[in-house]
């Protein structure tokens, strides 16, 4: 049995080691099922793995992101990540898209759909594409663009307004590259999408509000809205506001209360430090606060009619 460290192979900069490089270091594929058994290795796919450890200590993002690489260095044609590939690559919210990696082939020949990995396919122009850490991807535009062309209203606009919100594309930019896409048969949802578009949506909770909103049949909200006092200071900033209504809303993620902890503050303070924030703004708007988790969004009626009800009971009525 080899005594070679697997420590001493060399690793591009994605973290993938092919198994030709693995016998080129000394490895014999007894080896290789060794190690894979044991956890020292992990297999992403067929002729290519990564670091047990490394794989272990990843996020679902991290792992997807991992396997995509391996499936773009064993592709036998020219291509780059796309839709949903590329968007976590480019660290732009994915929602329930699978684990399926996804590649546009750069020679314009016919996609195919193998397991675990779609081909796109499109005319590519120079403009589409981009490199990040070495990967060939899609560019903010045309990700955004495949992601309508790939999924629905919904799945799509977390995505798109995810890439505004990073500034990976804008507006007038995707506006301008679907008019040269208007021939694909998979892009009817296209307007819709760039209707509801928003930068300011800051999570993929937020954007599946405004989709919610929209699909309900509900005024639409302003995102990020700050909330001011008579003297013009700053009391906060709510997700989602109906100023004319009386009414506000607040999108707890389940990462919420983790991701905006101050220093040495802990997840009950945190609670409390919002809950303080929430009662001010109450206090000096006396509006009604909804607060939306992720279990309202699949209840969409009655998370509709929780809205209207505040509507209806706010400082101004609906009618």
């Amino acid at each position: 049995m080899t005594t070679i460290s697997l420590s001493t192979v060399q690793l591009r900069r994605d973290d993938v080691l092919m198994t030709h490089e693995l016998l080129a270091a000394g490895y014999t594929d007894r080896d290789i099922t060794r190690m894979v058994r044991s956890g020292e290795l992990h297999r992403l796919r067929h002729g290519a793995y990564t670091f047990g450890q490394l794989w272990r200590e990843l996020d679902e993002v991290g792992r997807r992101k991992l396997v995509a690489h391996a499936t773009l260095r064993s592709a036998r044609s020219p291509a780059a990540l796309a839709g949903p590939s590329a968007a976590d690559v480019l660290g732009v919210p994915v929602w329930d898209m699978g684990d399926t990696t996804h590649l546009v082939r750069l020679d314009q020949l016919a996609n195919r759909h193998k397991c675990k990995k779609v081909q796109h396919r499109g005319s590519i122009l120079v403009e589409d594409l981009t490199v990040r850490g070495g990967i060939p991807i899609t560019s903010g535009t045309r990700t955004a663009l495949d992601m309508i062309a790939i999924t629905d209203i919904a799945h799509a606009l977390v995505t798109v307004n995810g890439l505004l919100h990073v500034r990976e594309t804008t507006p007038e930019l995707l506006r301008r590259r679907a008019a040269g896409l208007q021939h694909d048969p998979h892009t009817a949802d296209t307007a819709i999408v760039l209707d509801l578009a928003d930068p300011r949506p800051e999570s993929a909770g937020e954007s599946l509000t405004v989709y919610l909103c929209w699909a309900q049949g509900l005024p639409m909200p302003i995102p990020q809205f700050e909330i001011r006092d008579r003297n013009g200071r700053l009391i906060g900033r709510v997700d989602f506001a109906w100023p004319e209504l009386g009414v506000f809303v607040e999108f707890d993620g389940k990462l919420k209360y983790e991701r905006y902890r101050r220093p040495g503050e802990s997840v009950a303070d945190a609670v409390l430090r919002e809950k303080a924030r929430e009662d001010a703004i109450r206090e000096t708007t006396s509006w009604r606060c909804i607060r939306i988790v992720w279990a309202d969004l699949f209840q969409a009626e009655r998370t509709a009619a929780r809205i209207r009800a505040a509507f209806a009971a706010g400082r101004w009525s609906a009618a």
